[in-house]
């Protein structure tokens, strides 16, 4: 599978989860670019074109959010209800990606709008499977409205 000139947003403040991730879209031939937003302010800054990122193209926004909840400065929740409550941002498929294990933390992810919410693995194989499963629907098989 070859995905290539869109952005995914990856928002994770845990650096050895970020180079996961890229090894595992690496391994996956997932060739979109990949954004990465360290903590929940910093996701916003990036989407909005605001504080750091006032110089980024506000009609490039990312096909796909990979949003971990437990964030610093701003939890995933807090991003994800933001991102709803935006009409720039409100149909941007986000998948929320945590190790999360909590019924509470699924339930609330659902009912502020995420798409999907996928519990990372913590077998290397296993993530880079979910990475492939995540990729090929969200980036080839799903038809977005925007």
């Amino acid at each position: 599978m070859v995905v290539r000139n869109e952005i995914i947003l990856l928002v994770e403040d845990n650096p050895d989860d970020v180079e996961l991730t890229r090894r595992a879209l690496q391994k996956n031939k997932i060739a979109n670019h990949l954004d990465v937003a360290g903590d929940g302010a910093e996701a916003l800054d990036y989407l909005f074109c605001q504080g750091a990122y006032a110089d980024r193209d506000p009609h490039n926004l990312p096909k796909l959010i990979l949003l971990d909840l437990k964030l610093p400065k701003l939890g995933g929740l807090q991003v994800l209800k933001r991102l709803r409550a935006d009409e720039r941002t409100k149909l941007i498929p986000v998948v929320i990606l945590t190790s999360s294990r909590e019924e509470h933390d699924l339930i609330s992810s659902y009912k502020s709008g995420a798409n999907s919410y996928v519990r990372k693995p913590v077998d290397f194989n296993k993530f880079v499977e979910a990475v492939h499963n995540i990729g090929l629907y969200w980036l080839l098989i799903n038809e977005p409205p925007v």
